[in-house]
């Protein structure tokens, strides 16, 4: 039997042997693509050569493709776990043809793969085809019927609608007919009993879909009309976990050795067992797939968080956790300790994974650590409103209460229910089902963008010059309009451009066009589909016209400058703590410089000063940029080029070098260090477990640093009249302050002693209770240091009620003795929250303490009265 990793590599030899070239991995998490968070396609990576503004040499390709599947239209999160098949992360084989071979040959491919080397029965194999469409009017897809007609009987070929077998990349774009491999692996009974063709796309578990070929030969435009694509694309996809399954005779993808490894490490270290119980197995499926998701984003540089893609593999994590936590019984983070195993079984094909392993389980272990820690305040949250709710003798929990606990605690409905069910109590669907509405309809219009179409005003494609000028020649190729919050832009494509589009972390240059007409304000530049998009606010009048395309060389110079310097942080940093260092994200602009970086320990304040000091070093050496472009990558290696994990990288790449310091780098850089200046950080902190920040300030901020702290410091002088010594006049005052204010206190203890003997000396017996009053002139602290000395004074039979003013603000203090609280069933936090009305506030405590605070210091009499008519004594 093939394993797992076998069956990967006969797939790369097979397309290899086809004149494919093997090409790695895209990074599972997409950057600087604002239409997608993370590669959920294998052709994600190759969308600027499907929209025709990349060369499309090698034009046959092949590879493994990671990708996640969480959000959108691909969205199978719920189903994960819970049948067999689908996956949060997954792995899709694919190959792709670029205007080379067309529908016959990947086709004829597909067949000899899956028949003549993998040698999977043709009788378990079912094709469908394009049915066609009217509103369309498109035809059905008689080629590729007539090709598949060549291999597999009449009776296997089955028509699909325009939802399975019409394939589009979005709303827009390229797009064209696709035909679905669908795989029958029922046993010979079960066969025998239905034809296969029958349960094609009808979530049969055991008839599922493993390979689907694209053939894109359309583009999609705003206005829902089809047009032909200049070439015709091959985008095939076959679910990698699909195929070993089919291979190793499993009926399920969780009984492959792709899971397995990880699902039996699960059952060894919780205790449970697989197989036995249908929750604890949909718990520990969960689990599997989505440490796997987890892992590789984190890998990817991907961090959990709060926001886009982050939060959605917080949520991933999150999810897992849960499942351990209710029918595992994990009560303490338990997912972190499954990585050996998994990364075991999987670096070998990504060693992505072992070389970030330490980081991946650090971040994981403090996730999961902080959602156990939510899970708690939650359930204390459930179990008060489930008492609420059957305190007014109903049996169903208010649905947006259960919606409160999703939104901010992660309590899905589900987990809500299965507490509430034990606790004899249901929940109100289709309420939290509304609320859920609402904030999906608040998050879809505050996300909405509507484009139109790229108006054409002549063909080409744009090159970048920006490296070399800052001012260039140019005309506008295309330009569309874009809506969004009802602000209204336009992105315009140049044949020439300058302007930097914002990528790898460096805001995109701003600027001006000129023509003889008009001057047009760019106020931005985007980075989509490997070209800078220019945005304006004004279409140009005449967009026909030359015009000089001239970026904003102050600020450019200024992110330049911050850039370079993160390259020399970076190298500084490996030198200082150890080579261990690799960015994990970075932020500059032209007054601004940001950079993560791993590490597992807070840096101290030696350790900046050092990495500062090696920074300014390499800044006055005057380290000139030397700049290699279109570097084979076998050769940019061997230069020591740094590259980072979770980046792509194509065939040829660029090196940036200033001294030591070598990276691949597509951004703007300083033409030497010296135009630096002078690098000075600000801050250092914790993003996230084992990842750090450092924030820094170069050139002019750092001259307006260097005169806020002169300034700063004068006036402290001033305040100490000009003294030389400031150090020892600061630590003079510290001094004599804390002995003042321990005079202070022992002065403030005698006063409270003093008024509690004065009120013991007062105080009255009502039916054998000592009742004490007063209202008094006191602070909050003092006021509760007196009332406890009263209580120790007379530990039965007390009811001490007093009333407080500071700042002319009231509070209301009432301590009881415990055999008030026991015997005559009083309770201070009742008794201080109905007085507190007198004093327009309110409070509460325990049953024997209890305090309030208010606005109106005139009630405070009426309110300590309040208090005895409450007691009814």
């Amino acid at each position: 039997m093939m394993t797992a990793n076998e069956i990967r590599d006969s797939f790369k030899k097979f397309f290899e042997s086809k004149e494919h070239a093997i090409v790695p991995s895209a990074p599972m998490v997409i950057k600087d693509d604002p239409t997608l968070m993370f590669t959920n396609a294998g052709m994600n990576q190759w969308k600027d050569i499907i929209l025709g503004t990349r060369e499309p040499e090698p034009r046959r390709r092949a590879d493994s493709q990671k990708c996640l599947r969480v959000s959108g239209k691909h969205n199978d999160l719920e189903e994960v776990g819970h049948d067999t098949y689908h996956h949060t992360m997954f792995e899709m084989l694919g190959n792709w043809s670029f205007g080379d071979y067309f529908k016959e040959g990947a086709i004829d491919m597909a067949w000899e793969y899956l028949v003549d080397v993998l040698k999977l029965d043709p009788k378990d194999l079912y094709v469908t085809v394009f049915e066609g469409s009217k509103e369309e009017n498109l035809e059905r897809d008689n080629e590729a019927a007539a090709i598949w007609a060549k291999h597999v009987p009449a009776d296997h070929i089955i028509n699909g609608n325009k939802h399975d077998n019409f394939w589009e990349m979005g709303d827009t774009g390229p797009c064209g007919p696709c035909s679905e491999i669908h795989l029958d692996s029922r046993t010979d009974e079960e066969k025998a009993k239905v034809p296969g063709r029958e349960l094609v796309n009808k979530d049969d578990p055991q008839v599922i879909e493993i390979w689907n070929l694209v053939f894109m030969q359309f583009n999609r435009k705003a206005d829902g009309s089809l047009e032909k694509l200049s070439m015709n694309v091959i985008d095939t996809g076959m679910g990698f976990e699909r195929l070993v399954r089919a291979m190793q005779g499993k009926h399920s993808n969780y009984d492959t050795d792709v899971f397995q490894p990880i699902i039996k490490e699960i059952a060894r270290l919780s205790g449970k067992e697989y197989g036995k119980e249908e929750n604890v197995d949909v718990a520990m499926r969960v689990i599997a797939d989505h440490l796997r998701a987890v892992s590789f984003s984190i890998a990817d540089g991907q961090l959990p968080g709060n926001a886009k893609a982050g939060y959605v593999i917080r949520r991933i994590l999150r999810r897992a956790v849960r499942y351990a936590y209710t029918f595992l019984g994990q009560k303490e983070a338990f997912i972190h300790r499954l990585l050996p195993v998994f990364i075991g079984e999987m670096g070998g094909a990504y060693p992505e994974l072992v070389a970030q392993r330490e980081l991946i389980g650090r971040v994981m272990k403090e996730e999961e650590d902080s959602f156990l820690r939510t899970l708690d305040k939650g359930i204390t949250l459930l179990n008060a409103a489930m008492e609420e709710t059957k305190a007014k003798d109903s049996t169903e929990l208010d649905g947006t209460q259960a919606f409160r606990l999703f939104d901010t605690y992660g309590f899905p409905l589900d987990l809500t229910e299965l507490i509430c069910r034990e606790n004899g109590l249901t929940v109100d669907e289709q309420q939290f089902d509304a609320e859920m509405q609402k904030q999906k309809e608040r998050a879809r219009n505050a996300a909405q963008v509507e484009s139109s179409d790229w108006t054409e005003l002549m063909p080409g494609e744009q090159q970048f010059v920006g490296y070399d000028y800052t001012e260039h020649e140019c005309r506008i190729l295309r330009y569309r309009k874009v809506t969004q919050k009802k602000n209204t832009y336009y992105e315009l494509v140049l044949d020439h451009t300058p302007f930097y589009g914002e990528m790898g972390g460096q805001v995109g240059d701003c600027g001006v066009l000129v023509s003889e007409y008009e001057t047009v304000t760019v106020v931005d530049t985007k980075r989509e589909n490997n070209q800078s998009i220019h945005i304006v606010k004004e279409l140009p009048k005449h967009p026909e016209a030359d015009f000089m395309a001239c970026v904003d060389t102050d600020k450019r110079d200024g992110s330049a400058a911050n850039h370079t310097a993160t390259h020399l942080l970076d190298y500084a940093l490996k030198q200082v703590l150890g080579d261990h260092v690799e960015q994990k994200g970075s932020y500059v602009s032209a007054d601004t410089l940001r950079f993560d970086f791993s590490h597992f320990q807070k840096v101290t304040d030696e350790e900046l000063r050092r990495a500062e000091r090696i920074v300014n070093d390499m800044i006055r050496q005057n380290l000139p940029l030397d700049e290699h472009r279109d570097t084979p990558l076998e050769e940019a290696k061997k230069m020591g080029a740094i590259a980072l994990f979770g980046e792509k990288y194509g065939d040829k790449v660029r090196v940036v070098r200033f001294g030591p310091s070598c990276e691949f780098c597509g951004g703007i850089h300083a033409s030497a260090t010296g135009k630096i200046g002078m690098f000075k950080i600000v801050s250092e902190s914790s993003v996230a477990a084992g990842v750090r920040r450092i924030e820094a300030k170069t050139g002019h901020e750092c001259e307006e640093l260097m005169y806020n702290l002169e300034d700063g410091i004068k006036a402290i002088k001033a305040l100490f009249n000009n003294t030389k010594d400031l150090q020892g006049v600061i630590q003079k005052y510290i001094d004599e302050h804390d002995t003042m204010k321990k005079e202070i206190e022992q002065f403030h203890a005698q006063a409270v002693e003093r008024t509690k003997d004065s009120l013991l000396q007062k105080a009255r017996e009502v039916n054998g209770v000592k009742v004490i009053t007063a209202v008094l002139p006191m602070d909050a602290a003092a006021a509760k240091d007196l009332v406890f000395k009263i209580r120790q004074a007379v530990p039965e039979r007390l009811l001490c009620v007093i009333g407080t003013k500071s700042a002319d603000k009231p509070m209301l203090s009432v301590m009881l003795s415990d055999d008030m609280v026991k015997d005559f069933g009083m309770n201070a936090g009742q008794m201080v929250r109905e007085a507190a009305r007198l004093i327009l506030g309110g409070g509460g405590g325990q049953p024997h303490y209890a305090t309030a605070g208010g606005k109106n210091p005139d009630g405070l009499s009426a309110a300590v009265d309040k208090v005895l008519e409450l007691a009814k004594l």
